[in-house]
């Protein structure tokens, strides 16, 4: 396990994650997709948010599984929330000196979801 921070562009929500990175994926429902998204699932207790909660907005949509969380601010993605599982999804392009090259990205089946 290693402690990442991230956040969002404009810096105005930042946190802090641990995790081993083992199952990045990249999903193709038409949100991800779309947003070019790379996330890595970890549990809630291993994620800390620094700042800006008062600075985000939520996005929900399909089975409203999860709660898309975004900067009012620039608009970015950095995390988001399970709804009814525990599990916070990181945006690994928001993390801080991450090289992203050296990571196995498996694809994930998320269009029928």
């Amino acid at each position: 396990m290693k402690k990442y921070e991230g956040g969002c562009h404009c810096g105005a929500v930042r946190y802090e994650v641990e995790t081993e990175l083992a199952k990045v994926i990249s999903c193709n429902c038409s949100h991800c997709e779309a947003k070019g998204l790379l996330l890595d699932f970890v549990d809630n207790d291993k994620f800390k948010l620094l700042s800006g909660e008062d600075n985000l907005t939520e996005y929900l949509f399909n089975k409203k599984a999860i709660r898309h969380l975004f900067c009012k601010t620039c608009g970015v993605q950095s995390f988001a929330e399970g709804i009814n599982f525990p599990k916070t999804a990181i945006n690994i392009r928001c993390l801080k000196d991450l090289d992203i090259s050296k990571l196995t990205i498996t694809p994930f089946e998320g269009k029928g979801l």
